[in-house]
C-alpha cells in the first residue's frame, strides 16, 4: 500500500459524453472528432440516457 496520488487526473483532449442507465452511475466517454461523438450519442442513445459534455481542448471545456 503506497501513498494515494496528490495529482489531480486530467482528461485528454476531445469530445466528451455521458452515458447511463436510469438509476444508475454515469460513464464518460471520449471521441476524437465531433462527429464520432454524434454517432456514438446516437447509438447509445437508443437504450441509454446520453448528455453531450462537448469538447475539451487544454484542460478548458469550449
Amino acid at each position: 500500500m503506497g501513498r494515494p496520488p496528490s495529482k489531480p487526473a486530467r482528461l485528454k483532449d476531445g469530445f466528451y459524453i455521458e452515458v447511463k442507465n436510469s438509476g444508475s452511475s454515469a460513464i464518460i466517454l471520449r471521441r476524437d472528432t465531433r462527429e464520432q461523438m454524434m454517432i456514438a450519442a446516437t447509438e447509445y442513445g437508443r437504450s441509454k440516457q446520453v448528455t453531450v459534455l462537448g469538447e475539451l481542448k487544454n484542460d478548458k471545456w469550449i
